[in-house]
Parts: C-alpha cells; structure tokens; sequence
C-alpha cells in the first residue's frame, strides 16, 4: 500500500466532503501517521471509512468524525484539553499538536497503556493518558478550556459541564441510535451554557457512561 496516496485519498474523498475546510486540521491530518496508531492486525483499515476495532468492544472513530469533532472544537495553542476515551491515542496526538497540554483518560487498561506507548512513539510530549472512568470527567485537574468525548454518549454528565472554563466549549456525540448528533456546548458564563448540534452521525458508545432507562411506565 502507498501510505501517502492512502492518506491523500482519505482527506480528499472522506474528509473534505465532510465540510472539513479549516487548512489547519487538514494539514495536521496529512502529518500525524494514523496508521502507527492501529492495532497491527488492522494496519490496512488505517485509512478506510470505518470504525476500527481496539478491543474490548472499543473502536478507533471513523477518519471523517475525528476530524470534523477537531474542527468543531476550535483549539488555540494556549488551551488545555480534557479527553473522554483515549483509545489508541490518535485523536489525543491530534489535540496535542493544537492545545498545550491534553489530559485523556481511559476506562480500559490495556487501551491505557497501549496509547501511552503509540504517543510515545509518534514523540508526543504535551498528552498525558490516565487509567480512569471519565464519565465525571477529572475536576482536580481542571478547568479545561475543552472537553472532547471520542465516542457517543446517552446524555452529557453535568461534572463534565461543570468542569469547563467560561468561554470553554466540550464537544461530544449525544443521543440514541438511530439519531445521534454531534453536541457542541458552551460555557458562556458560570452559570449559562449555549449548545449547537451542527451534524448528525451515529458512533460507538463510550464506556463508563449511564444510560437512561428505555421504559416508560
């Protein structure tokens, strides 16, 4: 497989019809190897439209989502960014090359350390990945100017939202399939937050996270 034209292909047909436009996320794309952050047994799926499976009924989200959700989160250099499932590291080494520092948290050991090593590997200095339930998010540690959950959730924990500085923004899948919508929420003060839903797509779940009960009595 030619990586680069795999690569090329992926922006140009998966991506930018997505309305990624920002030149910045499309340049970051080009330069972090995605495929040194898939399971080998999964190498040739790197650059394909799908989710990829890690393990333990977790997945890499599709290159098109990833994207989009980095676009959506609007990241200045100065910013310190929440994670809400590592996974294999890709979307943090993502965060990283935008933000100042990215703290991502991982419910999955193994996941956990995997993404540490990828990271290392890809030399990304500014992430640290921690073993924890992030569905309360990791308050001694914040503020954070963003929050991004890597993965769908039934509804955003109000810790989450509590954790966000006034002016910051968490960006997450919410809903219930068949409908999921990318959720953007923004602190606007301390008491008030704003909340677009801008595109829809349907993502695996994250773990950790409550579900609502489906029955109505």
């Amino acid at each position: 497989m030619d990586l680069n034209q795999a690569r090329f292909n992926m922006i140009e047909q998966q991506i930018r019809p997505w309305e990624v436009l920002d030149p910045q996320v499309l340049a970051l794309l080009s330069v972090v190897r995605r495929e040194d952050f898939v399971p080998l047994a999964h190498k040739a799926l790197a650059f394909v439209d799908m989710e990829i499976p890690l393990g333990n009924g977790q997945v890499m989200l599709a290159p098109r989502v990833q994207a989009r959700l980095l676009q959506d989160l609007a990241l200045q250099k100065t910013d310190k960014v929440l994670e809400v499932g590592t996974g294999s590291g890709f979307m943090a080494a993502l965060l990283a090359h935008q933000a100042a520092s990215v703290l991502s948290l991982e419910i999955d050991a193994g996941l956990a350390t995997q993404a540490q090593k990828n990271l290392y590997k890809a030399g990304v200095e500014n992430v640290t990945v921690r073993q924890a339930d992030g569905s309360q998010g990791a308050a001694a540690d914040g503020p954070f100017d963003a929050i991004l959950l890597s993965g769908s959730v039934a509804e955003v924990p109000q810790a989450l939202l509590a954790q966000l500085k006034v002016g910051g923004r968490l960006v997450a899948i919410v809903g219930q399939e068949p409908m999921m919508r990318a959720t953007v929420v923004t602190r606007t003060s301390e008491t008030a937050f704003t909340t677009t839903q801008p595109w829809d797509v349907n993502t695996a779940r994250l773990a950790g996270f409550n579900e609502p009960s489906r029955f109505a009595f």
